[in-house]
């Protein structure tokens, strides 16, 4: 049997045993390794530690539990944390909210299966995580406007990282962003705008965060966000060489895989958008990832 097969058995253990005491040695005997080899193994396959992915995955069967009413302490105990403070932390460490907070924000259906073969066919580098689902405000963002059209890409999963693809900053796009603006946080958004249906013409614009307008120049894109509630993904941490792939492959998943098994639909009045932050830096980290932000109603 091959490799993936068998930590697709440790997988598919974890998720049927969510509730249990999982230790390392169990799922390594599951696969049929020593300890060391499956912790080698799983962690090359998962791109995550063993029991980092158990508590990752623990932590998201416990966000669902969030959304029946449970007692938060009852939801602790329930996933092998003896007190509330224990199971505070490791849940704001996860998703960036305390539990109390992120009740109204539970997702409504259980988390999906994880399915290597998908993952590894369609290059996504890793395991992606149950999104965090949050309400932002409004906020302003000014940028570049490059216009474009479907016809010109070789399929609509190819839009994201696009500006990836072309390099904006042969134009010294980014650092033009940067110098005039001097915008309050550092981070690129990507976003898809002014799509016409029947041409399939669209625009892709890069732009910065910004508190004012004040300071855009003509030839610069001004545009408001309206608040929305978001599923945030965040692709898989793979080596810069697979960064545009695995970007590619988070878009595939969240379509085919999360959103059909979710209560979720796209809430097609507001923008969906990619966000660059630090964490894609190559010369800051090893492995980079970014974030993509979809709105999202309750079907």
């Amino acid at each position: 049997m091959e490799y993936i097969n068998l930590i697709q058995k440790t997988i598919d253990y974890i998720d049927e045993h969510i509730q249990d005491n999982i230790s390392l040695d169990t799922l390594a005997s599951i696969a049929g390794f020593s300890t060391y080899h499956f912790y080698k193994i799983f962690s090359s396959f998962v791109h995550m530690s063993v029991m980092d992915y158990v508590t990752k995955r623990k932590l998201q069967f416990a966000l669902h539990d969030l959304s029946t009413g449970a007692k938060i302490i009852d939801i602790a105990m329930d996933y092998g944390y003896e007190t509330h403070g224990g199971f505070n932390k490791a849940f704001k460490l996860a998703f960036g909210y305390p539990p109390s907070l992120y009740r109204l924000h539970a997702p409504k259906g259980l988390p999906p299966k994880i399915n290597l073969v998908y993952l590894r066919e369609n290059l996504t580098g890793g395991i992606i995580m149950e999104p965090k689902i949050i309400e932002m405000p409004s906020f302003k963002v000014v940028g570049y406007e490059f216009k474009n059209n479907l016809k010109n890409i070789l399929r609509s999963s190819d839009i994201p990282a696009f500006w990836a693809q072309r390099g904006f900053d042969d134009n010294n796009c980014e650092e033009k962003l940067y110098k005039q603006l001097n915008p309050p946080r550092h981070g690129e958004y990507c976003i898809c705008i002014n799509t016409n249906m029947a041409t399939d013409d669209f625009s892709y614009l890069m732009a910065v965060g910004v508190d004012s307008f004040d300071k855009a120049t003509d030839d610069m894109c001004k545009l408001e966000i309206p608040a929305a509630t978001y599923a945030v993904f965040t692709s898989p941490q793979v080596h810069e060489d697979d960064f545009v792939a695995s970007i590619n492959g988070t878009w595939t998943y969240i379509l085919e895989q999360w959103f059909p098994n979710s209560q979720y639909e796209i809430d097609e009045d507001k923008f969906d958008f990619e966000h660059y932050d630090e964490h894609c830096h190559p010369w800051e980290y090893d492995k980079v990832s970014m974030k993509i932000y979809i709105p999202i109603k309750s079907i």
